[in-house]
């Protein structure tokens, strides 16, 4: 895999999908499992079987069980995860690099360790995904509170509607309704319904610690107010 370059402090929009836009997810628990990994493989010291060891130990893989596999492991984390989201054929993330090479490093563990899980499950070989994942750095605030409407807002909404950023929001109140009860996001952490052992919401956490401010942005990234300034920012 080709290590991409990424300077301490950055924050990434990091995007794969699968190979001929193929899903990479046919159930809940394949949405389950790429979470897992998420958790389990943002550790230098984690290793591509760490999932299966957990579920040798506890007869099972949940992420109580692979809080106890690790408990007694220093945990050395690759990157920051502030927000993800998980479609049906694509994913994406926001990252921060919080040590020399540590997304890349991250990224390779990662997308290797679930696309062995779903070509053995699938009984499937070849690669999962379309090569080395595409990239952007934000660069200015601004845009990383954008970037994260992005992600947790505009993506989970497009399921609703497919056409929604060349032809604009058809129902407003069905999509917000969708987003805020999209599962397969961080909109639900960012809303403090819910909390992760996966995220780290950083700075973005703090920008948005009260809940109104985030629920008033969502509303105005649905509707498509500043989206013209933070297109370079979309990856898809």
């Amino acid at each position: 895999m080709n290590r991409k370059q990424f300077a301490v402090g950055d924050f990434i929009h990091i995007f794969n999908r699968g190979v001929d836009k193929r899903n990479i997810f046919m159930n809940d628990y394949d949405r389950w499992r790429f979470l897992l990994g998420l958790f389990a493989f943002n550790d230098e010291n984690s290793t591509f079987n760490a999932l299966w060891q957990t579920n040798r130990i506890y007869g099972k893989t949940t992420f109580n069980t692979v809080k106890k596999f690790l408990k007694n492991k220093e945990r050395n984390l690759l990157v920051n995860i502030l927000a993800y989201c998980l479609m049906p054929n694509h994913f994406h993330l926001i990252l921060e690099e919080i040590k020399p090479g540590g997304v890349s490093k991250f990224m390779q563990k990662f997308t290797t360790g679930y696309s062995m899980y779903f070509n053995k499950k699938y009984e499937r070989k070849g690669a999962l995904f379309e090569g080395v994942f595409k990239s952007v750095v934000s660069e200015s605030q601004e845009q990383l509170e954008y970037l994260l409407f992005y992600v947790n807002i505009i993506n989970p909404a497009q399921i609703l509607e497919p056409n929604l950023k060349e032809s604009g929001l058809i129902d407003f109140n069905k999509a917000l309704n969708f987003t805020n009860k999209y599962d397969w996001c961080t909109n639900k952490e960012y809303l403090k319904e819910r909390e992760s052992v996966i995220i780290n919401k950083g700075v973005l956490g703090e920008i948005f610690d009260d809940v109104e401010k985030y629920k008033e942005y969502s509303k105005m990234i649905l509707n498509g107010k500043t989206r013209a300034e933070n297109d370079k920012l979309f990856i898809d």
